[in-house]
């Protein structure tokens, strides 16, 4: 067999030998053309399904997001294969980046502070045991600004509650606490552990006095100490990642009406994988049922979590006296 080439004639056995290629490893090459080209097609179709679930609701996914969610679409598909498939079409999901525009805040401590019950024990297995809450600021459209007030649980990452504000005053972080206590059952006698750090709305009378009717206790990081409320910094973060551009958005209805999809999505459909593979909305249920919604897929009972159905010792924040 031989190539022509500028009209010169090369033979096979020359260009074999010069890209230091066996003939034979040359025409099994030569053969194996057809099942390359129907691999191609497959991986082609598998990865328009993790374009479909990479794209849900418009909000960027790793692998493990894609996975879940192509598991609550009734399709298994093995994580590895997912991240080969994102290499291949270079499909990258944004990385979180230390923020260097942000400032650690030195507010005035004019009213009282509480000591660090919590203690950073964010492991919590009883739903609304413990309640992490915190302020981050948004920007949007030309040096826009508006102030997000959130409660979110430690055991089902739900978020609770939220308020979006133009200003800082205090009214929208008292307004997290009102519908955390319109909207869930809340258990009284100081049971329920509100979590903050040292800011001025939580160490404000008005606040304390809140959580002193609604019969909750209160326990604040260490000053300075963003680690102390982790679980909570950890969500502003993400959910900055995943929000759409804001800069082009000039009005504050609009970036509420986002942020409102935003929870929504999160707590409905942003599977997580200490959650067992379920968003948080539907892992409160299954604490609450027993009934997981991915059984009938055979690879995720394998690999399930075996949660206790009977809750474990209460962490230590939860023992001792409540007065």
């Amino acid at each position: 067999m031989i190539t022509r080439r500028d009209n010169n004639l090369l033979n096979i056995t020359w260009l074999c030998e010069a890209v230091q290629v066996s003939r034979s490893g040359y025409y099994a090459w030569l053969e194996r053309k057809d099942g390359r080209d129907q691999r191609e097609l497959t991986d082609q179709a598998d990865f328009d399904l993790v374009l479909q679930a990479y794209h849900h609701r418009r909000y960027a996914k790793g692998s493990r997001s894609i996975r879940m969610r192509l598991l609550h679409m009734g399709i298994i598909m093995n994580r590895k294969k997912i991240q080969r498939l994102m290499r291949k079409y270079n499909l990258v999901c944004s990385i979180r980046k230390p923020n260097p525009y942000r400032r650690m805040a030195k507010a005035k401590q004019e009213n009282t502070t509480k000591p660090n019950i919590l203690n950073r024990e964010f492991e919590s297995k009883t739903p609304k045991a413990a309640i992490l809450t915190d302020i981050t600021y948004i920007r949007y459209g030309r040096g826009k600004w508006a102030y997000l007030s959130v409660m979110k649980d430690c055991c089902t990452h739900q978020i609770l509650s939220y308020a979006l504000s133009e200003t800082l005053a205090e009214d929208f972080v008292l307004e997290t606490v009102q519908q955390l206590i319109q909207n869930h059952d809340i258990p009284k006698g100081q049971k329920t552990l509100i979590h903050s750090d040292q800011g001025t709305h939580y160490t404000a009378i008005q606040f304390q006095q809140l959580l002193t009717k609604e019969e909750l206790r209160q326990s604040m990081s260490r000053k300075g100490n963003c680690w102390d409320n982790a679980p909570q910094e950890s969500f502003f973060g993400h959910m900055k990642d995943e929000l759409p551009d804001l800069n082009t958005i000039d009005q504050f209805s609009a970036v509420r009406g986002i942020l409102d999809d935003y929870m929504d999505y999160y707590n409905n459909e942003q599977y997580q994988w200490k959650l067992a593979k379920l968003a948080p909305n539907q892992y409160e249920e299954y604490l609450k049922t027993g009934v997981h919604p991915l059984t009938h897929l055979i690879d995720t009972v394998a690999q399930m979590p075996n949660l206790p159905r009977v809750l474990p010792l209460q962490p230590s924040w939860a023992e001792g006296n409540f007065d």
